[in-house]
């Protein structure tokens, strides 16, 4: 055996038969499996019902979120400083939240104007967003 043979088997151990993979076995002690599987299935599902959907989130008023959203729906507006203040976000965030969620997902009509050299940005009351004025440019399949 060569020097670097030895040095590759010195960090491995042989797997004792205890710790075989299951598929190695025989076939009788797979049929025992398969109502283990089941039974572990139906507890996975049962827990899974007990437990709430994190994907579902509900409007929290003490969100991050909504505190943005009602700076912006307040009389004077917010400017990203305060914004910023309010939620610990950076000036990034408060701008790609602006962007992403305010206007394109909850299609609020958002504008901005400037006021003592610092930007106000408020959410338009009235008609919340563009309606289906336009056709789509894709063509149906």
């Amino acid at each position: 055996m060569t020097k670097s043979a030895k040095k590759r088997s010195v960090g491995r151990s042989p797997v004792p038969a205890a710790k075989a993979s299951p598929r190695t076995g025989s076939s009788n002690t797979r049929k025992g499996t398969t109502a283990a599987v089941a039974s572990n299935r139906a507890a996975a599902v049962s827990e899974q019902a007990a437990v709430p959907d994190t994907k579902v989130k509900k409007s929290d008023a003490a969100s991050k979120q909504s505190r943005v959203l009602a700076m912006l729906q307040a009389q004077g507006g917010a400017t990203i400083a305060a914004m910023m203040q309010a939620t610990g976000w950076q000036q990034h965030s408060v701008r790609g939240f602006l962007a992403g969620v305010v206007r394109k997902r909850l299609k609020l009509t958002l504008s901005s104007k400037k006021v003592d050299g610092t930007r106000v940005y408020q959410v338009v009351s009235g008609e919340s967003g563009k309606g289906p004025t336009g056709q789509s440019k894709r063509q149906a399949a």
